[in-house]
């Protein structure tokens, strides 16, 4: 059973992304007798997939241990069928022995909703804001309207950059229409939608999981492991560079975290929970006649999340990381010492934004008039884009972080407790190995002796 259960779980996730790579290590790790998994990834053709595979999965330190334990043994697991991810639900149809179809989406498809945000999917046209509906048909057009209009006026004066920034602005423009506060949950939020109308009326669980803010590996198979930059290490990075000097986040609200194995561990308990029903449906035996951990067939939705069981504050980063980079300070390419500021944090938009001005955009326009007047002497250029390049800095990780730092909601995660309870008389699933509840993380200890070593050894390196 798990090997089938595992094999049509990687039918729905990209193979090469953060948490995918952290679920195929780990299915080969302790599922020995898994035959084969189908990894997703985005290339232009199969030569292309394969090198893909091999640089951005077999080849990363993550799989170190795997390689200790097995050598080279898990290579036909992962040359097998790779295939487009936008395929994934037309090539899920042609399985017919396929137990569990799981989608990875994100807790913040909630948008700027304020309480108890509930696990349940998102209906067909769904929005956040009264008075409109979305129409998923509508926004492909939209896009691809943009892209063809640029694509014919070949307008010459049009750099790629600029044509970027349309196709951006018009994302964020449709996003802010419709109530999310940016265009990756919007259309995240879309996926769902249309995870929903593929999957209407089959006979296969789908399982839609949404992970709040993903940190570092807590424990298997790599402590503080984590790949490229995720929401709040942002502010880490730039605390340790000494090239952000303030932030916009109140640090009383709940910052939303969880470590990157334990959302792994959920993902493969659902799954298994899940598969069990669709195998025995398949069978004479009825499900009170199995000792296992079953829950029906049922598009279901899971917040692996800690907002609501074991809160954590802003305020946890903020003083582990002073605590971390007093105890461990970095040293500067001169050998020398890189002295450490506190970074302020504004809980106001408005009062953020004055800071700002007077921080930042008062002085540029000094240093800009400065510098004309001198003709650029005395270093005025070079200090003016210092100057330009920090305020730029802090400004982009507002654009992109913002929505999440002042977020004032709290996820239910009543399913994902469910689950929780079904697993506690399986004596499989109860295993540390398969642990997923935030209770047992002591936030700062994590945060100071795992996350953030971490992200200076695997981000910052």
């Amino acid at each position: 059973m798990m090997t089938n259960v595992y094999i049509n779980m990687m039918k729905s996730t990209e193979a090469t992304g953060f948490l995918g790579k952290m679920l195929v290590e780990k299915i080969l790790r302790v599922q020995p007798d898994v035959k084969r998994i189908y990894l997703l990834v985005r290339a232009a053709d199969a030569a292309a997939a394969r090198q893909r595979v091999e640089t951005e999965v077999r080849g990363k330190e993550l799989f170190g241990m795997l390689r200790q334990q097995h050598g080279s043994g898990y290579n036909e697991a992962l040359d097998v069928n790779v295939m487009g991810v936008k395929h994934m639900c037309d090539f899920a149809g042609k399985c017919p022995n396929l137990d569990v179809l799981l989608h990875v989406s994100t807790a913040y498809v909630a948008g700027e909703k304020q309480g108890l945000v509930p696990e349940r999917p998102f209906r067909d046209g769904e929005t956040l804001r009264d008075g409109t509906r979305l129409d998923i048909d509508a926004e492909l057009r939209l896009a691809r309207d943009l892209t063809n209009q640029m694509e014919a006026d070949n307008d010459i004066y049009m750099s790629p950059k600029a044509k970027r920034k349309a196709m951006k602005d018009l994302g964020l423009t449709r996003a802010r229409h419709f109530g999310w506060p940016n265009t990756y949950v919007f259309t995240k939020s879309m996926g769902e939608m249309m995870l929903g109308q593929m999957t209407r009326g089959g006979h296969v669980p789908v399982l839609i999981v949404r992970p709040s803010m993903i940190t570092s590996v807590q424990n298997d198979p790599l402590p503080g492991w984590i790949e490229g930059t995720r929401t709040i290490d942002m502010i880490l990075i730039g605390y340790a560079k000494q090239s952000l000097s303030c932030f916009l986040a109140d640090l009383d609200l709940t910052m939303d975290v969880m470590p990157g194995d334990m959302v792994v561990n959920a993902m493969m308990v659902a799954t298994v929970a899940h598969a069990s029903y669709t195998q025995l449906s398949r069978s004479e035996k009825k499900p009170h006649q199995q000792p296992q951990l079953v829950l029906p067939a049922a598009l279901q939705v899971y917040h692996v999340t800690s907002s609501l069981r074991h809160p954590a504050p802003y305020a946890v980063l903020y003083r582990t990381g002073i605590r971390y980079f007093e105890e461990h300070p970095r040293v500067g390419p001169d050998g020398r010492t890189v002295r450490t500021r506190k970074v302020r944090f504004f809980g106001s938009i408005t009062m953020f934004h004055l800071f700002m001005v007077l921080k930042y955009r008062l002085p540029l326009e000094l240093l800009r008039l400065l510098s004309i007047l001198c003709f650029g002497l005395f270093g005025l250029a070079a200090l003016y884009q210092d100057l330009a390049r920090n305020y730029r800095l802090v400004m982009q990780l507002v654009d992109l972080y913002g929505p999440f730092s002042l977020f004032e909601g709290c996820f239910d995660d009543v399913n994902l407790n469910k689950l929780r309870l079904a697993m506690a008389d399986h004596t499989t699933m109860t295993s540390p190995l398969f642990n997923f509840d935030p209770k047992t993380v002591e936030w700062d200890e994590y945060f100071y002796r795992v996350h953030i070593p971490g992200v200076m050894k695997y981000v910052l390196k």
